[in-house]
């Protein structure tokens, strides 16, 4: 252990400490090194390691306060409110004062709900294959290979379909089992959606009218 002289007020306060509960200089020395005590004896009491943290905490404790009072500190408790002066305050209350009357406008919006269907069996089905699907491939592709692409609806698994597109060479996307739809549906709402954007109403009826205008202006 160092000079007396180079230790601070806490180690010299755990060195008496120690020293007043029997403990020898040599045991005094190892806890101020960080060494474990252990349970042999020293003196004519037993010291312990747990007794040294006791008397260390509160060794530290009281300097720490002490400490704190030297540069005029004290424990406090932070406001949480936010800290307005009698200026603020008022322009605080005056300002709610004039606005509350005021509304909040909410948007308005509406729940649509439409429906586009057709008779479709396995027949009808490639008959729209090949009066529909046939010219529209051959004005977008002439002559070049192209890969179809259909869910698993009945009408489009058919074995007789399977063997459509085969007898016209036509290549067809695998679609796994359980796969979602292809809702043609969807392609619907953006048209409508699209003929929306002109469209400004001001109240929710002015909303359902163009809504219904532009499903009715789309036609088969």
């Amino acid at each position: 252990m160092g000079k007396t002289a180079d230790l601070t007020a806490a180690q010299k306060a755990i060195i008496d400490t120690l020293k007043q509960e029997g403990c020898s200089q040599s045991a005094v020395s190892r806890h101020l090194s960080g060494k474990s005590v252990g349970r042999k004896k020293c003196g004519r009491k037993r010291c312990t390691m747990r007794r040294g943290d006791r008397t260390l905490r509160k060794i530290v404790e009281k300097d720490r306060f002490q400490t704190l009072g030297d540069l005029r500190k004290q424990c406090r408790i932070p406001q949480v409110k936010p800290l307005l002066n009698l200026k603020q305050r008022q322009k605080r209350l005056t300002w709610a004062t004039e606005k509350q009357h005021w509304t909040v406008a909410h948007t308005q919006s509406v729940m649509v709900w439409g429906a586009m269907s057709a008779a479709v069996n396995t027949a009808s089905y490639q008959e729209i294959l090949e009066h529909f699907m046939l010219p529209s491939a051959e004005k977008l592709y002439g002559d070049e290979d192209f890969i179809f692409q259909h869910d698993l609806a009945p009408a489009h698994s058919a074995k007789t379909t399977g063997k459509w597109f085969t007898d016209h060479g036509i290549t067809v996307l695998n679609w796994p089992a359980n796969s979602p739809d292809l809702n043609p549906i969807e392609n619907l709402w953006d048209i409508v959606k699209r003929k929306l954007r002109d469209a400004r109403p001001n109240t929710l009826d002015e909303l359902k009218a163009a809504i219904e205008a532009s499903w009715a202006s789309i036609t088969p």
